[in-house]
């Protein structure tokens, strides 16, 4: 009951809890009825935006989380010492090789007295572009919503950009960056506003990198330290290369002692892990593959990202960096599990001029498909959207038991051909062929002919 407590006050949602502990929804809503008899209170009440928790809930929250995680703590190897964080591999959570200073800011001198709305509204007319970082951004705040009267509108574009300009270029104060996200978050970031978020970031990292990186599929992989999906999309990234493609991955796994994770799966697997843009352009001529960590790309975006350790919310900041794009590509390949952000993604895209991007639904964050489910793909073909509901393709495999060892071994071992996992092979497959299938020079091959074109690679693979 501790458990799927801790899960309904995280998602706030009977059938999205029941989907994360792996459960019947029946099943759970019989355990919240069982926790609301013992501890005599409703809990939870429902509201338009899901489960309430009741004042008793919230109360409860701290110790119900503290008490999940020493539960989840039992059943998982732990690293010793004070920076354990859970669940936790050692074969390939590692810190991350590349150190991030911290977030850089400039703090503004503390405002005295506090104006009314009318003196908000006149003194945001009257700043301009010649006034300095910190008018320019309270600006943009301000829009968003001003002194809390709820007559704030969404930034445009270009303010968009301004904002996240200033604020990658260190020169934010701490609280306007809070304020920033946080009321992005309440309201939420319109395709517009990440469009602009993402301007500025890829002006930040070109200047950065200093040359121009080309690349065929841009990858974006920035999952979170409490994603324990295998990386099989490494393997199929290594296969799209070998078929002739410039394959650039990018991304993180968060900051803490799991931050090298990808680092670690990316040099098991022969793939090139570079901190520079000459690093990276060698990487693509001569392997045709590339990783990129962030905390090499933009240190000043990982810190900002980095965020959600102190504010467990997702802010608009980790939405745009899926479409940093910072190698071009003639496609992008996407994993956005929330419905309503999959269009939120793809019409940012035609706000930035793509043509091509393809995106997978029912994923978390990166692109691994699994053709034994069903999914859609949100794609842009020529810059207009097309949408493909696909079935389950082909059955189930069943489970594979995994002997005693690292995930590392074992995962490198399906690659070899030392270890036979048939679910695995045919996520590595199916996710080939979902790249394959969503570049523009295959002659648009179907899916179907992509799945077999992906199958031919995976036999003919050359190990690292």
């Amino acid at each position: 009951m501790i458990v799927a407590f801790d899960a309904l006050l995280s998602k706030r949602n009977v059938t999205l809890a029941a989907r994360q502990l792996d459960m019947q929804t029946s099943a759970l809503s019989r355990l919240l009825g069982q926790m609301r008899e013992a501890f005599g209170d409703p809990l939870f009440v429902r509201s338009g935006r899901g489960l309430v928790p009741t004042p008793f809930a919230e109360a409860l929250r701290p110790k119900v989380q503290a008490l999940a995680a020493a539960i989840d703590g039992l059943f998982v190897p732990m690293v010793a010492g004070p920076a354990a964080e859970s669940p936790f591999d050692p074969g390939w959570n590692k810190p991350g090789g590349t150190p991030a200073p911290p977030l850089a800011t400039r703090p503004a001198n503390l405002l005295e007295g506090q104006p009314t709305p009318d003196e908000v509204i006149a003194n945001l007319e009257r700043l301009g572009q010649s006034a300095s970082p910190h008018d320019r951004l309270a600006r943009h705040v301000g829009t968003l919503g001003i002194a809390g009267g709820g007559h704030g509108r969404p930034l445009t574009g270009g303010e968009a950009e301004e904002a996240m300009g200033i604020v990658l270029a260190g020169d934010a104060d701490p609280i306007q960056i809070g304020a920033l996200f946080g009321m992005m978050r309440v309201r939420g970031a319109t395709a517009p506003e990440l469009a602009g978020f993402v301007r500025a970031m890829q002006a930040h990292v070109a200047g950065r990198l200093g040359r121009p990186i080309h690349a065929d599929v841009d990858w974006p992989c920035f999952t979170s330290p409490n994603y324990h999906n295998p990386p099989w999309f490494f393997h199929a990234a290594k296969l799209v290369a070998q078929a002739g493609h410039r394959v650039l991955l990018h991304g993180n796994t968060g900051s803490g002692a799991a931050a090298g994770r990808y680092e670690v799966v990316a040099s098991a697997l022969g793939i090139p892990v570079c901190p520079t843009a000459d690093d990276i352009a060698a990487a693509l001529d001569g392997e045709r593959i590339a990783y990129v960590p962030l905390t090499a790309l933009a240190p000043q975006i990982h810190r900002l990202i980095a965020l959600h350790r102190l504010t467990q919310f997702r802010t608009a900041a980790l939405e745009a960096v899926h479409l940093l794009k910072p190698g071009g590509g003639r496609t992008s390949l996407l994993g956005v599990a929330k419905p309503s952000y999959r269009d939120l993604h793809r019409d940012t895209a035609r706000l930035l001029g793509w043509k091509e991007m393809a995106v997978l639904g029912s994923v978390r964050d990166v692109a691994q498909y699994a053709p034994f489910r069903p999914a859609t793909i949100h794609r842009l073909i020529d810059g207009e959207p097309v949408d493909l509901a696909l079935p389950a393709l082909i059955g189930e495999p069943p489970a594979t038991p995994r002997p005693r060892g690292s995930s590392l071994d074992y995962w490198q071992g399906v690659w070899s051909g030392a270890m036979r996992d048939a679910r695995a092979e045919r996520i590595i497959v199916g996710t080939t062929a979902f790249a394959l299938f969503a570049l523009p020079d295959t002659a648009r091959m179907g899916i179907g002919e992509a799945m077999a074109r992906a199958e031919e690679l995976w036999k003919a693979r050359r190990s690292c």
